[in-house]
């Protein structure tokens, strides 16, 4: 009896109802503490120390590196391309497929089976398919009666190439996100539009995307940092290369701590980085927040 009279009396306290939210988002916070946002203060505090002593020498030498800045400008501009590219035929399949019809679920899983395969192993099977000798894309090519393309092996094509392979990767992914947002949309509100006389891209643009705007904000942000992020392809396929071509910030940052042994320039581009990353994605919320408030 006493057992239970004391369990009743924690379960029943109102200070315990009150911690318990935040205690059970302690094993959470203690995960992203150790693996996420310590090793993001060691990084940033190793780039300010050069043998031994705090300094700004690294980020003095980095910033008057042509090679640092060539790879800041082939990040920018891939992902100028690629976020955008990505969004919008995300959005376009997750529109053909939010229709209740007959197969429709071929489709989804069609359009999301790419998204099961790792990154590494979508690198090497493109790689492959993308010989110039005995791939695919060059079967095909001179099948067709054009002349075969370098594609990972020419530096005008490499970047782009590597674009449309992650392309073909993630859509898949933002699609289902997409598509969730899209079923939350209430049918009796297009309804109500028909009868008003709206047409197909009237209830798009004021409806469907106002409606689906805050998913539209996750899929924005989540994109732009895992694209801003890529690695694999370059790491895999490319080396950086052709002449330094798809050497973007992510593969510096390797080149430096991994080839090199140069901590410091590795954590300042890191640091660099990671500040690109939070000023996209801030400048992605408010603009965001200020159509909404409009």
């Amino acid at each position: 009896m006493s057992m239970k009279s004391n369990s009743k009396k924690l379960n029943g306290s109102p200070a315990l109802r009150k911690m318990a939210p935040y205690l059970m988002l302690v094993p959470a916070i203690v995960v992203i503490f150790i693996f996420k946002l310590l090793p993001m203060v060691s990084v940033i505090g190793e780039s300010f120390m050069r043998d031994g002593e705090f300094t700004f020498r690294t980020y003095e030498i980095l910033f008057g590196d042509r090679t640092f800045w060539q790879a800041l400008w082939t990040t920018l501009k891939m992902n100028l391309v690629m976020i955008p590219l990505q969004i919008i035929l995300s959005f376009i399949l997750a529109l053909l497929v939010n229709n209740m019809i007959k197969g429709v679920g071929i489709f989804r899983s069609i359009y999301y089976l790419p998204v099961t395969m790792a990154i590494s192993v979508a690198a090497i099977t493109w790689d492959l398919m993308a010989n110039y000798n005995s791939g695919v894309f060059n079967s095909i090519i001179s099948f067709l009666g054009f002349e075969k393309q370098g594609l990972f092996t020419d530096a005008g094509q490499a970047l782009w190439f590597i674009v449309i392979m992650a392309t073909w990767k993630g859509c898949g992914m933002w699609m289902m996100y997409i598509l969730a947002g899209l079923k939350g949309v209430d049918t009796s509100i297009y309804e109500s539009a028909k009868l008003d006389g709206a047409g197909y891209f009237r209830t798009l643009f004021s409806i469907t995307l106002p409606l689906i705007k805050r998913t539209m904000l996750f899929v924005v942000v989540a994109n732009t940092s895992a694209n801003m992020l890529l690695f694999a392809p370059m790491k895999l396929i490319t080396e950086g290369g052709p002449q330094n071509s798809t050497n973007v910030l992510m593969y510096e940052i390797y080149k430096s701590a991994f080839r090199n042994g140069n901590a410091s320039r590795a954590g300042a581009i890191t640091s660099i980085l990671l500040l690109i990353v939070l000023a996209v994605v801030i400048i992605q919320f408010r603009m965001l927040n200020e159509k909404d408030n409009d």
